[in-house]
């Protein structure tokens, strides 16, 4: 077992806490710019994929996770980063000036979307973003003449000022840069005293607002910013499928991305990357169990459902914490081997005053 002893502030919101973040990040970057070495083409746009499931993912988190406001139209701020993308690089913008206008475009729509989270929470906050995502969905099926309607809009590769990315092998490395910088902005966020007040939210409304923190403003910050991140998601999901239709950013997509944050471990940076490999991995997984089940069971049209939904209910009533709840727990029990004790990890139901009045 590692112990720390902390000599000032400085150390407490460092980025690395110790030697050993550094040593396996390193490692796990270097595997990840070795990759289209090693992987064929199929295996990296799946990785391409999980990075952009994972800014996805992240800009849900900041929300959901860390703030505390529940979200089942996520997928409309994705539509809105991947449409706005198609329209301003069909105009002839170079790729990082049409990526922040889908950011911001995004965002915009994330702050008017938001405006119900300063009077409704729980599920009705949702019922208010899962309307939003029909309205946002309705509007790209019918604005034939910005979005194509139901016909689609097809998009060109990325342009960076002359330097067309139109291999997978640099439009990879494009995304694996754009993680980054996402994964570094969500983690100095949460250090800085606006990602306290998000947590502080998340965990009680009541206390926050009672030590002087704006709720209207730091729930509208946290629709923007989610939103924004998730939009820059969209606009990558839109140039790696080059054809987009309104039916790819309805509710199933929404729910998806809530499975994702859920499985991979609400509350935490990294349940965004693993909550990513599962979505990814989980199809593939199922077609090739579908092999080996009965054939009324293995081409029936909703099994994918079907297991998710499983999965999803698993983890919400034995795992709420998630995957990554469950590596802490795996990574505890080894460091204090054999000092653990029974019942050491059991769900503890205490409550605060506070909580209950929230």
């Amino acid at each position: 077992m590692r112990f720390i002893f902390k000599t000032n502030y400085g150390q407490d919101i460092r980025l690395a806490k110790h030697g050993g973040h550094v040593f396996w990040y390193s490692l796990l970057m270097l595997a990840l710019l070795a990759a289209p070495w090693v992987l064929t083409e199929y295996f990296l746009a799946q990785l391409t994929f999980v990075l952009i499931y994972s800014i996805a993912g992240l800009g849900l988190m900041l929300l959901a996770g860390f703030t505390g406001q529940f979200s089942i139209g996520h997928a409309a701020f994705l539509g809105v980063g991947a449409y706005a993308q198609g329209v301003f690089t069909n105009m002839g913008l170079p790729f990082p000036f049409a990526l922040g206008l889908a950011a911001g475009l995004a965002a915009a729509i994330g702050m008017v979307v938001g405006v119900p989270a300063l009077r409704v929470k729980g599920i009705y906050l949702g019922i208010a973003t899962l309307s939003c995502g029909f309205i946002v969905e309705e509007i790209f099926a019918r604005w034939d003449s910005v979005t194509g309607g139901r016909k689609g809009m097809h998009l060109t590769a990325p342009d960076i000022f002359g330097w067309t990315l139109d291999t997978g092998e640099e439009f990879f490395y494009l995304c694996l840069v754009l993680t980054v910088l996402c994964t570094l902005a969500i983690v100095n966020i949460l250090r800085s005293s606006t990602g306290r007040a998000f947590v502080a939210i998340r965990d009680s409304e009541v206390s926050a607002q009672s030590m002087g923190i704006n709720l209207a403003r730091y729930k509208t910050i946290s629709f923007a910013l989610s939103a924004a991140i998730t939009g820059m998601a969209g606009a990558l999901y839109a140039h790696k499928m080059q054809f987009i239709s309104p039916d790819q950013f309805g509710l199933l997509q929404s729910i998806e991305l809530l499975l994702l944050i859920v499985v991979g471990g609400l509350g935490s940076v990294h349940g965004a990357f693993l909550g990513a490999i599962f979505l990814i991995s989980m199809p593939q997984l199922i077609s090739l169990a579908k092999d080996y089940l009965p054939a009324a069971i293995g081409t029936a049209p909703g099994l994918q459902g079907v297991v998710f939904g499983v999965i999803l209910i698993a983890f919400v009533l034995f795992e709420p914490m998630g995957i990554y709840g469950r590596w802490l727990k795996m990574r505890t029990w080894l460091q204090i081997f054999p000092f653990y004790r029974q019942g050491m990890f059991k769900r503890q139901k205490a409550f605060q005053k506070s909580d209950r009045l929230s």
